[in-house]
């Protein structure tokens, strides 16, 4: 009985469009073509046709290789424009920084006592520590039935 195996993850499938290739490999290809044959052409009649065949493969291969490989669903164009980015233009050490607004407030607070130090009772502080002021009346009684303010 023939068996054909079907891959689960549909994702996987690229689209053949000719020779069971896809549009990406035919036209890398067709690049490798484009710059292969005439640089055999070409060097033929100068390294003689081993030479030749050597520098058709070193002109051609690049273009294969962006055709061919492919790592963790990435084209090789990516692996290389990730590759540049982080090894030449982020830095390799990151250090963490946070913003802390309580280091700035405590920075201030020392800035405000240095200034009264120095200046001594002529400085007033432009942010005072608002109090909650409570109504005065002229008796207050507490629980235990005493009249006064501080009464004991």
């Amino acid at each position: 009985m023939p068996y054909v195996r079907i891959p689960k993850d549909l994702a996987k499938i690229k689209t053949k469009v000719a020779f069971n290739l896809t549009k990406r490999q035919l036209i890398c290809f067709g690049l490798a073509g484009a710059i292969g044959i005439p640089t055999y052409l070409l060097t033929r009649n100068v390294f003689g046709s081993t030479g030749a065949v050597l520098c058709l493969l070193v002109t051609s291969m690049p273009c294969f290789f962006f055709a061919m490989y492919e790592k963790n669903g990435q084209p090789l164009e990516k692996i290389i424009k990730n590759y540049i980015i982080f090894r030449f233009k982020k830095p390799d050490i990151r250090p963490y920084r946070t913003n802390n607004l309580y280091s700035a407030i405590e920075k201030q607070i020392e800035l405000e006592k240095e200034v009264e130090r120095i200046v001594g009772s002529e400085y007033k502080n432009p942010h005072p520590q608002k109090q909650a002021t409570v109504p005065k009346t002229k008796k207050t009684v507490s629980r235990c039935g005493k009249k006064g303010k501080n009464a004991r």
